[in-house]
Order: structure tokens, then sequence, then C-alpha cells
């Protein structure tokens, strides 16, 4: 520290500040900003430069193919008119279309007074869940100590399905944004379908309309994690359930993981918005409406408005507008057009869409502030309750999660980024010993990842015919690939696969991170704006607003009344039922050469064309306003606060982990399943994609043969990670501690069998591999292997009656994983890579990807080897 007279002795400088070096610091600081303004300035331009150029490109390229579509079929209708008028039979076509207009629009205004009657129906039932299966209530949330209106439901199978109650039981979640439950299960092709077909016991968890008084989204968790444990109980036999989420119950069933590890199988979660900030520039406009239309105060105001209740079909009306041509326009000229067809499909799916249900201000708030507009679960700043708070890298079940590229609610990015977001990389995904596998759908809607049939009968039918596969995986990060292979009968046989992915290859399915950066100060606004709105305005609000008008404000909200005033109540309805009644009985259709109804066709599709260009115009104008407005050096300089991602650990970090040191600590204990795998890990470098034979050869002595098969799928995964990290963290110490594992001379031969036999015949080896397998053999003091192993050694060992079964593979029971490289997806892999556990030490895999198939009914199964040393803890039976 400077003193008095060292401020003005010229011998002092530089060391003592003076006010000419203050100035030229300043002077440099703010060329340094400016710099930086320019920068991110240029960075806004190039955003909106190339939202505007994709945006007018795909305008350009879908409305010009369009026109020219549209201007060929107004071609083709005019010479159709033209050669009606020349045979002199316009004028009868014209009248002939006429009464088919006609008594189709009867018929249609009486499937929407039909709609309006299960509407009032469904409202004063209360709106069940629309599921087409029987079931009984199992627990209601409303008799737990937190109370909740959520229901766990027992699906009751149907006619001809056998379910075996020692079998994996399914939990389904349905979303509760806006609709009612049971979409997951309001057809015979969905995913409580395809989980009954294959005799798994099927829980579904529903929610009343209206919410508890006083319910949180903490409760309703709680209620959850309550399910689980009353489902488990139910069947103490069979392994953990498997938790499906669709949407918003994606992102419930990480929150129900998180808060209970201990609880859940494999969760599978399906089109689940968990990293809302993320998507492309040009695409997804949907993530800018708080940017633009307002942030939480909106809720919060129309929650105050309801009386504290947030009402669903807000949620619902936002939906349609999203693609106005389908929602408000073709849904209802298709019915029209196709009348004659039957309404039944229109009245089932219009039940659910027009159920409308009912939130707790506290829990759109949440789901509003925490996820849409604070993305904090991403961040790891969310709390399901004060003091608790949420932390993805705490679920250690592993996760399936489905999205699709044709998915404008919730696109790729927004459903796997959070994946990017949480790890450092995908070695931090196998040392905490996750497994997740992705699927990205090239085409498929929002609706369609959990309501298509076709959806149903392949992507959810190999995820159910898999998850014992995926659970026996190494930690790690995989997509998971099926291919078409056979169709008999109209039933398709798919080959399943199992990639190793990065997280740069999660990344790549976006474009950058640049374009998140405006929602900081979006999030940042919307707090600022909620604060001045309880302060300022919701005192007022909540004094004007009564128990009458709140109850007004949801039956006059339109989607209920136009629902309503169509119902046979209305008495102006009456004479359109008895008119569809008379129309039924002398129904004539015009010809299908009728020239009219080309025309009618033609303005369908000139009408849908229009609706869709103002959208896509809509869509293009709210992107370009929210990076105008949130993009500039002001916005973002106000966001700043609210753009910290979540902090990774390094390295280094990383192997200070307790249960990395823990593997360490225990690397000279085991027996012989530890030695094998851990052989298998060390032999697995520059894997990438695994050919069938080896992987079938690693399922069989993994999955099938003793003494693997016993030791059960839990403590088989927690072999399976333990050795992955020693391997990885201390791969010399791993093979100089082979001895201590295998003590017996014996055993160290017939583990050498095992290992070699899964990568093959000896000519197909790599140098590197044979190297490892060498060095095996001299660690472990045995003759360098000179014959090929082509029998399994531990299969030839069994005795039938001490056999434990193995749970079947339902579903496909001959699907098998697909060799990718067949397909062209990745290079032909390196001869040298064995089948069961291959990959790098940086980068472990472990037991094959494949379905495990029972043994045939005509073989005996295998059984177990002969006792064996083994310092490890007995295992307990592998559920089944």
């Amino acid at each position: 520290m400077a003193n008095v007279f060292d401020l003005f002795d010229p011998a002092k400088q530089p060391q003592v500040p003076r006010p000419e070096a203050d100035m030229l610091t300043a002077l440099l600081g703010a060329m340094e900003k400016a710099e930086a303004e320019i920068g991110a300035g240029s960075e806004t331009l190039e955003i909106l430069s190339t939202s505007a150029s994709r945006q007018l490109a795909r305008i350009k390229d879908t409305h010009s193919r369009r026109a020219e579509a549209t201007m060929e079929q107004a071609g083709s209708l005019i010479e159709d008119l033209r050669r009606a008028q020349s045979d002199g039979r316009i004028g009868n076509d014209l009248a002939e279309y006429l009464r088919d207009a006609a008594e189709r629009m009867i018929l249609t205004v009486d499937t929407l007074r039909k709609r309006g009657d299960i509407f009032l129906a469904h409202e004063a039932a209360g709106c069940p869940p629309v599921l087409i299966y029987d079931y009984e209530i199992i627990m209601d949330g409303k008799d737990l100590p937190y109370p909740s209106n959520y229901m766990l439901l027992k699906i009751t199978p149907p006619e001809g399905v056998t379910v075996n109650d020692t079998r994996r039981p399914y939990i389904i979640i349905d979303p509760r944004a806006g609709h009612g439950p049971g979409i997951g299960g309001f057809k015979a092709d969905s995913q409580v379908g395809v989980a009954l077909r294959a005799g798994h016991p099927v829980y579904f968890v529903a929610f009343r309309r209206e919410p508890e008084p006083g319910q949180f989204l903490s409760y309703v968790t709680r209620a959850e994690a309550a399910f689980v444990r009353e489902v488990m109980r139910r069947h103490p036999k069979a392994s953990r359930p498997v938790i499906t989420g669709n949407c918003q119950g994606g992102w419930a069933t990480l929150l129900l993981a998180a808060t209970n590890p201990d609880l859940t199988g494999p969760i599978v979660i399906n089109g689940a918005p968990v990293a809302p900030w993320a998507g492309k520039v040009g695409e997804n406009p949907m993530r800018y409406n708080a940017g633009v239309l307002g942030g939480t105060w909106i809720p919060m105001l129309l929650s105050d408005l309801g009386g504290g209740i947030f009402d669903g079909a807000h949620l619902v009306q936002n939906f349609e507008q999203m693609n106005p041509s389908r929602t408000l326009f073709r849904k209802y000229t298709d019915l029209f057009r196709d009348i004659d067809k039957g309404d039944q499909a229109f009245l089932e799916f219009e039940k659910w869409w027009g159920g409308f249900f009912l939130l707790n201000e506290p829990e759109i708030k949440w789901i509003v502030e925490q996820l849409f507009v604070g993305n904090r679960l991403v961040k790891n700043e969310a709390r399901i309750e004060p003091g608790r708070p949420i932390d993805l890298k705490a679920i250690r079940a592993p996760i399936v999660v489905f999205a699709s590229h044709g998915d404008n609610i919730t696109p790729p990015q927004q459903a796997l980024n959070w994946i990017a977001e949480t790890y450092s990389d995908v070695s931090e995904i196998r040392i905490r010993g996750q497994r997740i596998v992705y699927m990205v759908h090239d085409q498929v809607g929002h609706l369609g990842i959990f309501v298509s049939s076709s959806i149903a009968n392949r992507e959810h039918s190999e995820v159910a015919s898999t998850l014992k596969t995926i659970e026996a995986l190494a930690p790690g990060l995989y997509e998971m690939l099926i291919e078409d292979v056979t169709e008999t009968d109209g039933h398709k046989t798919f080959t399943v696969g199992f990639a190793e992915r990065t997280l740069g290859d999660i990344r790549a399915l976006d474009d950058t991170v640049a374009d998140e950066r405006p929602f900081a100060a979006v999030a940042r606004a919307a707090e600022v704006q909620a604060q001045l709105y309880d302060t300022v305005l919701r005192p007022m609000v909540r004094a004007l607003v009564t128990e009458t008008g709140a109850e007004m404000s949801r039956a006059l909200h339109p989607q209920r009344l136009n629902r309503a005033l169509m119902s046979s109540r209305n008495p102006a309805m009456h004479t359109v039922e008895t008119a569809a009644e008379k129309v039924r009985g002398t129904r004539t259709r015009a010809a299908d050469t009728n020239p009219f109804l080309a025309a009618e066709a033609f303005w369908v599709q000139a009408t849908e064309n229009a609706i869709d260009l103002m959208r896509d115009t809509r869509d293009m104008g709210f992107e370009l306003t929210f990076f105008s407005l949130w993009g500039t050096p002001w916005a973002r300089a106000f966001g700043r606060t609210h753009e910290t991602r979540r902090t990774l650990k390094s390295e280094g970090e990383l192997r200070g982990l307790p249960e990395v040191s823990a593997a360490l600590m225990t690397m000279d204990q085991g027996g012989f399943p530890e030695a094998v795998i851990r052989m298998l890990v060390l032999l697995a470098e520059n894997r990438g994609q695994v050919r069938r034979d080896r992987l079938e050869r690693s399922a069989k002595v993994l999955t099938q043969d003793e003494p693997f098969r016993s030791l059960g799928a839990e403590h088989r995964a927690m072999i399976i990670h333990q050795q992955t990290l020693i391997a990885t963290f201390e791969p010399d110490s791993a093979i100089d501690t082979l001895p201590l594992l295998l003590r017996d001379p014996e055993e160290r031969a017939l583990a050498l069998q095992v290992v070699q036999f899964i990568p093959g015949a000896i000519d197909e080896m790599s140098p590197r591999t044979l190297t490892m397998l060498q060095r095996f053999h001299e660690v472990l003091g045995v003759p360098a292997l000179t014959q090929n192993v082509t029998e399994d050694p531990l299969s030839a060992q069994a005795a039938p009656e001490e056999a434990t079964p193995e749970e079947p593979a339902p579903l496909q029971a001959m699907v098998v994983p697909a060799p990718m490289v067949e397909a062209g997806v990745i290079p032909e892999p390196a001869a040298d890579m064995p089948a069961a556990i291959e990959a790098p030490a940086e980068t472990v895999t472990a037991e094959a990807p494949v379905v495990e198939a029972a043994p045939a009914p005509d073989e005996a199964p295998a059984a177990p080897a002969p006792r064996r040393r083994n310092r490890a803890a007995q295992p307990e039976p592998e559920k089944t």
C-alpha cells in the first residue's frame, strides 16, 4: 500500500497508480467492452440473418411448391368443369353436389352435437381417464399425508391377455398439460397395450380434474413415489418397475427418479421438454412465446382470475394456435369430407382433447418459472420444495429418451440437450454408473410419439423388449437404432442395435448455444414482472374476483363454450339430430367424378395453404422480434446473471468421486465374474458398433450362463460399473491384480477361455487384441493361446436342474442386435472388437446390447457352472 509521499514520487511509477494511468486503464477497459459488444452484436445480427434466411427460404420453398400444386389442381379443375359443361351435365353435377354437401353438412354438425354431448357428460363425470381398458383404483393421492389429486390405477388385462405378476411392472405417467390422463392407453396399439401384450402388469398414474386445496407440485412427486412403493410391494418377486413419462409426464418422471433414486427401474421419457431454451434458429417457434407474449405473470394473472386455479383450457388453446390450419380448419373439413367413413375416431380423440384439467396457481407458476422460462432444471437450480434441490445426476436408473424431428412442441434439442448440460463428458456418465439411451424419430409429431399405432408397434415395442438389455449395458451414452427386417402376416420383426455416442453427437443435433443467451434476459425480466404483479396488481385482482366470477370464466372459455353450445342441451340442435337421422336413411353420395367435389378439395387445400402462410409469417415475426428485443446489448447485460450454466467437474475432480475411490480400493477383491468382466472391459478399445455374432456370444455368457445368470440384474450391473471404473482409471493395476481374483489354476484357464470365446477366432483378432490376451495369459500364468475357442466354455458345464430361469424377452423373441454397419450407419468395425464389453478405457461399455431370449422349449436351460471360490458377497437370486 502506498503512502502519501509515494503518490507524488516519479520514481515509484508505474507501481503506484497515477491519474493518467487510471485514464489509460479506463480507456483500455472501454475498448475491450466495446470490442466484446461489437462481437456480441454481430452474433445477434448473424442470428437474425440466419433466422430470416431460413424462415424465408422455407416459406419460399414450401409455399412455392404448394402454389404450383394448387395451380395444377386449378387447371385440372377448370378442365373438368369445361368437360362437364360440354357434356351438358354441369347443372346435374351441381345439383348432385349441393345435395351431397348439404347432407354431409347435416351429418357433420350432428357429429359436433355428439361431441358436445360427450363433452358435457365427461365434464359431469369429473373427466375420468379416457383409457379403453378397465381399471381399479389402487391408491388415492388425496389420502396421503401430502394430499394431491393423483391416483394409481391398475389396468385390468383384456380378454385373451395373460399377465405374469412376477414380471417387471410398468407404470405410465401421462402429461398434465391442460388435458386429462389416458392418452397413453386410449387404444389397443398404445403404450399400455404393448406392455400388456408382453405379459407385464401395467399401472397408470391418473389425476382428477380439480387439484386438492393447497396442492403443490412437490405433493405430486411425493404421491408418485408412494405409488411406486406400492407397486413394488405388490410385486416382490419382480424387478423394479419401469416408469414411462409422456411429455410433461417425462420431466415429472425425472423429478421422481432424481428425488427417489432408490425406487425406479428404467425410466422412459417421451417428448419431454427438459431443456426448453434449446432449439434451432429458424425453427421451433414455441420457445419464443414467453419473450414475445409475456412471462410468468401471465399464468399468475389467469390463475387469479380463476380464483387461484389455472384453467388447462388456456394451454390447449395455445397448442391449437401453433398449427391453426390443422386444429382449427382441417380437423373439421376432413370430418366434413369423410363423414361417410364414420365419426368414431374423431369423437374418441375429441373426448380427450376436450377434457380440460385444472392446476393450482403454485403448480403452474413452478412449471413456468422453474422450467419453461427459468430453465432451472438443466442448470441444477430447481427446487421441488424449500431446501430440496433437484439434481439429475442423482438418477441411477437407466434412462431412455424418445424424441422426434417432427415434434414442433418438444424438438430433439429440448428433449436431449439436458444430457450435455448435466455431464461434463461421457466419462462422467460412466463414472456415475448411468446408462442413457436415446432414439430420434425422423418425422412423427408430438402426439404421435405416444399416440401413433405405428410408433407403439415399433419404437415402444422395441424399448419394452430390450429394457433388460439396457439395464445390462455398461454405463455410457448410446443411441438405439431400429431397422426393419421382415414382415409376416402384417407383423414386423425388427433388429435393434446400440451405438455408442458422445456428447458431441447430442450437440450436433443443435446449431449453437448462442441463440439461448437472450432467454436469460427473458428469465430475469419474468422474475421482475412477477414481483411487480405480485406487489402492485395482484391484491386488486384478487379483491375483484369472486367465486362466481371464477367459475363463469371457466364455463365461458371459448374451448368449453363452443362445445357446450353445439350439444343437445341447445334447443336449436334438436332439429339437427332429427335431420341427421333422416339423412342417414336416404343418404345419396355424389359421384367421385363430380367436378364440384374437386372444387371443394381445391378450396380446402388453398385455404389451408393460406392459413399456413400466415402461420409461418407469424412465426418468423415472433423469432425476429424475440432476438431484436432480447439480443440487444442492454438485454444481454440485464440477463447476464441468469446465463450461468451448471459448473461441470474436471477429469481430476471426477477421479476423486467417492464411487471411483471405492472401486479402486476394491481392485483386489472379487472372483470369477469380476475377473471375466474386467478382462472384457480391458479388451474393449476403439469400439463403435459391435458385430452381431459377438453381441450374441456376449449376451449368452453374461445373461444366460452361470455364474453370471444368478447374480441378478442389479448385482451384475454393479459389477460392470465397478470393473469399468477400475479399468478406466488404473488399467495396468487392473491387469496386475487379476491373479488375486482368480487363485485357482482351473478357474484361470476357464476365465481366459470365456474371454477368448467372445471375440471369436484368432485370425479375426487384431494384433492389439492378441497382445492383450497374451498379457492376460502371462499375468495369470497360463500357457499362451494357440487354439480357437468355438464353444461356450460355461454352457458345457451346465446342470439343468440348478438353472435359475431368466425373464423371457417380451414381444419379439427373435429380435437381435442389428449390425448397423450393414446398413451403412457406421464404418465396418475392426476385426478385433470383442463382443461383450469393448470400448477404450476412457469410453467403456459393457454387456452386449441384445434382447435376452429365454431358452427354447425343447432345450434344457443353461445351468450354473461348478461352485467356484469367490470372495464377493453371495448375491440374491435375480428377480424376474
